[in-house]
């Protein structure tokens, strides 16, 4: 029977007339693609206006704020009324009471040099990427109301995206109108519906079940993708979910697509129930496991960040994400796990075994001053929505630093309960603490406990019956360095630390710890330094410098400035001018620098409790 697809969508939700007895309102939107226009997409949003004036948003994501509000047209509401843009992000709108018809335009911005980032929106002839905080304007007071969603999309394309179904199988995508296809899902508020992209276009699709769970893998390729081993590359994406799920016993979710896209980089995004990743085909036709690690790391995230999420993150909100202080657990876990359970499902990875793996840690640790200088809460507040060089002449990786305390109390935790616990019990605490035992229908997670680091603490203190205070107070609330040594003596091991000249390919590695950023404030490009100790910051170049010129060549770009340093060679006497309160130029000689080698050795006296104890965390 051939259905409306509106009244097809109201019928799974229930209509404002007769609604469900848990829907009494309900925001309805309408996203059209024209396959003849791919400049951008066309949104339609109705809903019960009871007030006169209304106000919508766009919603700022916590981690990449894309600011799509910039690239919002043509705003009109029907029946005749009024709007008024109050804020960048913000607009207030006027009509008769009743129901009304917003719709506005997204106009693409020109697509950026390179590969896109895997989270970003774009529109192909063969498919893109639409939804989310870059699409729908949401109801400022009405965040709580049920959400409809239709697409209207080129006959040739398909849908991938974590909302729910609201259209029958037999309906969904192959009801028409206007020679498109059409697509009805939903949501069960607006946070749900920001955090749900929709990959769009001529996709391949996989199924597997894990735990009783359905999952889906997507891939949408470029015209002249490379064939690749699609059965190694799905297998691989089902260990990491084995994996997860057999280290906390249940999914915050009741299904889960993974959406990877040809032509983006490695990047990804996670969400409740789905993530976007970049894959491409070229990679994945030389090694079907390619993009297997950051896909198995915004995996993870889903369990920690998205379920044991920070105190501060708000569920939806317009404005930017305030500072974050334990993005060290949330960033640094997650990739202590990414490695860890690619490991235990038996897949190659970078670092051949879990010691390669940490020397490079404790090595790139070493080598950055950073992290003897700031705390890992202070590095986290400045990991998102800050202009580079927060941190002064100094950068650090909330990552690096995370994942290597995550490490060491892991070591603190094996050894306090003899082996018999680990940071899996931490986590697993950590999880149950803070979503219910059975998903929602949405798979949201649950409201129970936020993170923070007295949280963190208290479960690791809990699990390990020890006291690990004076451990978060050096390296978690201040910037003591750690003492590698100390933790991993009680592994039975020990550091083994040279300084060397670096080198590259057999060739002395040249000083070029200093790179630039466009401000978007000025539009002037700035210096940012890594290092104080690198030749840039012993010439008296500091972060934030306004970059005039090279050897009094103008440089106006990032681009620029990265071409000519790499143009440098060994020797060559360099002259920086910046601008300041004054001008001030610096006299740079491009030299050599030294870098740390690791190596991880058993100590002689090492017994056979210490033995046992490495083994287990795989050394």
């Amino acid at each position: 029977m051939v259905m409306k697809p509106l009244f097809a969508l109201m019928l799974a939700l229930g209509t404002p007339e007769h609604p469900r007895p848990v829907v009494k309102e309900l925001v309805q939107y309408t996203l059209r693609v024209d396959s003849t226009d791919l400049s951008g997409w066309t949104i339609e949003l109705r809903f019960q206006n009871k007030s006169g004036t209304f106000r919508l948003a766009m919603a700022a994501h916590p981690e990449y704020d894309d600011r799509y509000w910039r690239y919002v047209r043509d705003v009109a509401v029907e029946p005749s009324g009024t709007v008024t843009r109050l804020d960048s992000a913000v607009w207030q709108l006027s009509a008769p009471q009743g129901w009304v018809t917003v719709r506005y335009r997204v106009a693409l911005p020109p697509p950026e040099p390179g590969l896109r980032a895997s989270w970003r929106p774009f529109l192909t002839a063969t498919g893109g990427l639409v939804g989310g905080p870059h699409a729908f304007m949401y109801l400022l007071g009405g965040e709580q109301m049920p959400v409809a969603v239709i697409l209207e999309l080129p006959r040739s394309w398909d849908v991938a995206t974590g909302l729910r179904d609201a259209f029958r199988d037999t309906d969904q995508g192959r009801l028409q109108r206007a020679n498109q296809r059409i697509w009805g899902y939903a949501a069960v508020d607006a946070a749900s519906l920001m955090d749900s992209p929709i990959l769009v276009g001529r996709l391949r699709q996989w199924r597997f079940v894990e735990a009783g769970v359905p999952h889906r893998v997507v891939y949408w390729p470029l015209p002249n993708a490379a064939p690749f081993d699609t059965t190694r590359f799905v297998s691989g994406i089902q260990a990491i979910v084995h994996q997860t799920l057999a280290l906390f016993g249940t999914a915050p979710y009741r299904d889960y697509t993974f959406m990877f896209e040809d032509g983006a980089y490695g990047g990804g995004l996670e969400h409740r129930n789905s993530v976007t990743l970049g894959a491409s085909s070229t990679d994945l036709a030389r090694d079907p496991n390619s993009g297997v690690q950051e896909a198995a790391h915004e995996f993870f995230h889903t369990w920690n960040l998205l379920a044991i999420k920070p105190i501060e993150y708000r569920d939806i909100d317009y404005r930017t994400q305030p500072p974050v202080s334990s993005l060290w657990f949330s960033e640094g876990l997650t990739m202590y796990y990414a490695d860890l359970l690619l490991r235990r499902a038996g897949i190659p990875l970078r670092d051949s075994t879990r010691t390669a793996h940490l020397e490079r840690l404790i090595g790139s640790y070493l080598f950055n001053p950073a992290y003897a200088r700031f705390s890992a809460e202070s590095i986290s507040q400045v990991a998102y929505n800050v202009q580079p060089g927060e941190l002064g002449d100094y950068s650090g990786s909330t990552h690096l630093q995370g994942e290597l305390i995550g490490t060491m109390l892991d070591f603190i935790i094996r050894n306090s309960t003899k082996g018999l616990r680990s940071m899996d019990d931490v986590m697993r605490l950590l999880f149950n603490q803070a979503s219910p035992r059975s998903p929602s229908p949405e798979g949201r997670g649950g409201q129970g406990v936020r993170t923070n680091g007295r949280v963190i603490e208290q479960a690791v203190e809990s699990v390990c019956g020890c006291d690990v205070t004076p451990f978060f107070d050096a390296h978690v609330r201040h910037a003591a360095a750690i003492d590698f040594d100390r933790y991993l003596g009680l592994m039975g091991m020990t550091t083994r630390v040279t300084w060397a000249p670096a080198a590259y390919n057999g060739e002395t590695e040249r000083d070029l710890r200093v790179w630039g950023f466009e401000s978007e404030r000025d539009s002037t490009l700035r210096l940012v330094i890594n290092n104080p100790a690198s030749a840039w910051g012993r010439a008296g170049l500091h972060s934030r410098d306004r970059l005039v010129g090279l050897n009094c060549a103008p440089v106006r770009t990032w681009a620029e400035l990265r071409a000519k340093l790499q143009a440098f060679r060994l020797g060559d006497t360099v002259h920086v001018q910046v601008q300041r309160a004054a001008r001030f130029e610096a006299t740079v000689v491009v030299a050599g620098f030294e870098r740390p080698t690791v190596r991880i050795e058993r100590l002689p006296n090492a017994t056979v409790a210490q033995r046992r104890l490495a083994e287990a965390a795989i050394f």
